[in-house]
């Protein structure tokens, strides 16, 4: 499961980065990086890793409300140390 957790974070990362760089420069790095020329341009394998990064931000909230409902333990706050 800790390899599938992985994962699940490296595209939701991905995604999170490509979201960012759309923000802030208007590129679409998913979409240049699978040779998209116009922004937004989508081919088949760029739907593919926007469909997986999708899933994997699923997979995250699932977890999330898994580890909340689990008896002792609590979510990380940021005033932890």
């Amino acid at each position: 499961m800790k390899k599938l957790d992985a994962l699940a974070a490296t595209l939701v990362l991905v995604g999170g980065l490509n979201w960012g760089l759309v923000g802030v420069a208007k590129f679409d790095l998913v979409a240049w990086i699978f040779g998209g020329m116009d922004f937004g341009e989508t081919n088949a394998a760029s739907r593919v890793v926007y469909s997986l990064v999708g899933l994997a931000a699923l997979y995250g909230v699932g977890s999330l409300l898994s580890a909340a409902r689990r008896p002792g333990t609590r979510p990380a706050t940021a005033g932890a140390r």
